[in-house]
């Protein structure tokens, strides 16, 4: 079940989503403050594009 919600999820908002904290991650990569940032951006975009059945670590 949590298949089919993934699927019309990213149908419906999760590649827009996961793309704006793929960019932002990018660009607080860019310095070297912001890396520990961009990494957990670069998490966020994962969770944001295949959010149901995933688990946070």
């Amino acid at each position: 079940m949590s298949v089919l919600f993934n699927i019309v999820w990213i149908c419906t908002g999760g590649i827009s989503t996961a793309l704006g904290f793929l960019v932002m991650g990018l660009i607080c990569c860019i310095t070297v403050v912001g890396i520990p940032s961009g990494l957990q951006l670069f998490k966020m975009a994962k969770l944001a594009l295949w959010p149901f059945g995933a688990t946070v670590s």
